[in-house]
């Protein structure tokens, strides 16, 4: 690990030193926060996928990173994910968002697993290949994370192309409407003139507020 901190520069610097040859794109994005305007960085990393594995590698010479999420995204011919670390936490004003953005044409949807570097990413991976039909190779645990096992194959909820959900498997669940047989939830009330949270709660209902819920 590098000693001390290093500026958003410097982290990009260090990162294009190891991976030359398969980034695609960076840049670095800075917003100011609160009164006295204090900066904050995120830094942006487009890189090809055999590039993955080496750009978190890099990161560990600076400082372990913590792996905040694995997102996606479908942007037509292509999944995207993206993967969101933050480093040097706990270092005031130079803790920094790092994203690895990985692009995997639908044709051949694969990435390496990176729980080798990061035990705890499986997870989020086993989400992204149920929602996104990519194939994550190498990976320790293969078993579906929120689907049930009889949702049918080959469709992926986040997709937006033909293999996403059907129209027909949508439920719009605003149409959904209280059971009648339903009874409804007690709420105590209050002793006449006393304030809220004073005095001791009516053992009934309020009538009023009962009346409320059941409709």
């Amino acid at each position: 690990m590098k000693e001390g901190t290093l500026t958003p520069e410097e982290v990009m610097a260090h990162l294009a030193s190891r991976l030359s040859q398969g980034i695609r794109d960076t840049s670095i994005r800075r917003w100011d926060q609160g009164k006295k305007r204090v900066p904050h960085y995120t830094l942006w990393v487009e890189l090809d996928r055999d590039f993955l594995k080496p750009a978190i590698q890099a990161l560990m010479e600076i400082q372990f990173p913590h792996l905040s999420v694995i997102a996606g995204a479908d942007l037509g011919d292509a999944i995207r994910l993206l993967y969101i670390f933050s480093i040097q936490y706990g270092s005031p004003k130079s803790e920094y968002m790092v994203t690895f953005a990985i692009p995997l044409p639908k044709s051949d949807p694969t990435v390496p697993t990176i729980s080798d570097l990061i035990p705890g990413a499986v997870f989020s991976e086993r989400e992204k290949q149920e929602f996104f039909g990519i194939r994550v190779t190498g990976i320790p645990d293969n078993r579906r994370l929120f689907l049930p096992e009889d949702f049918p194959d080959g469709v992926f909820p986040w997709r937006k192309d033909g293999t996403g959900v059907q129209e027909g498997m949508v439920k719009d669940l605003w149409k959904s409407k209280r059971p009648e047989n339903r009874p409804a939830p007690p709420v105590e009330g209050k002793r006449p003139g006393t304030a809220a949270g004073e005095g001791t709660p009516a053992a009934a209902p309020a009538e009023g507020l009962t009346r409320g819920v059941e409709k």
